[in-house]
């Protein structure tokens, strides 16, 4: 049994292309899709359809599938075999019920929501607020994205993430005309990453202390070069500075 898998810009120009690879009819084969096309937003989550055909008969004339292929497709309609749905018994996350939001985080969640239904996201979007000295000295709300697939959402090192946290930012503020303190995370990724940050931070400063030197951390985004600055501001024993230019700023900690 002959099987193949074909990407197009349209499912239906997939299993043209298929059908012409296998030279073969569409009464001749189980047709799978795989994934719908999705022209994506912003240009993320941009991809072709892809479809798997089963050759399961055999041909009795040579004919072109891809002439006549509206016309067959009437009197010999595709199978399409059910798709694998992911589990969805995951715990729901929590969030704060509405009557506790202020207007920067309804408008939030639902500028979030609208994004993530043009770019095809099934998700769940939970609204928490985030500590004082996570992110910025005025109170910020979490917009916590749960569901199937949400990692596609964090990018490399939380990249893609960063990007739609600024233009989820750069609507609310244009709606709410001033600045929004809106945070996007998915997954529980930047509380993550924030308390891994903080453990960083102390275990270095304690060795920049045993050492008696300066310890130079990694490159980082500002939003986490930040946290790393408020965990250790309060220490009297050593002292962080910000040294470099661009993608390759990064957190120093001096011993005083």
């Amino acid at each position: 049994m002959q099987m193949i898998e074909v990407t197009a810009n349209s499912v239906e120009a997939a299993i043209d292309k298929g059908l012409a690879e296998l030279n073969a009819r569409p009464g001749e084969v189980v047709v799978e899709v795989l994934e719908e096309p999705n022209t994506g937003l912003f240009g993320f989550g941009a991809r072709e359809a892809r479809v798997r055909l089963v050759l399961i008969g055999t041909r009795e004339k040579e004919e072109s599938p891809a002439d006549d292929y509206r016309e067959r497709e009437l009197r010999a309609p595709r199978t399409q075999l059910p798709r694998a749905q992911p589990p969805r018994d995951e715990p729901p996350i929590t969030g704060l019920p509405d009557d506790e939001l202020d207007e920067d985080a309804l408008v939030g969640r639902q500028v979030l929501q609208d994004l993530l239904e043009r770019m095809e996201v099934d998700a769940r979007i939970a609204v928490q607020r985030a500590d004082d000295d996570d992110d910025g000295d005025d109170p910020h709300w979490i917009l916590n994205v749960s569901g199937d697939r949400v990692n596609r959402l964090i990018g490399r090192r939380g990249e893609t993430l960063s990007s739609l946290q600024h233009i989820v930012r750069l609507i609310c503020s244009r709606r709410l005309e001033r600045r929004a303190n809106i945070i996007v995370d998915a997954g529980g990724y930047k509380s993550g990453r924030s308390k891994r940050l903080r453990g960083l931070a102390n275990r270095m400063a304690q060795q920049a202390v045993q050492q008696g030197r300066t310890i130079t951390l990694e490159p980082m985004h500002p939003n986490e070069r930040r946290i790393i600055h408020l965990t250790l501001r309060g220490r009297n024993d050593v002292m962080t500075q910000s040294v470099g230019e661009g993608r390759g700023r990064k957190v120093t900690i001096v011993p005083r």
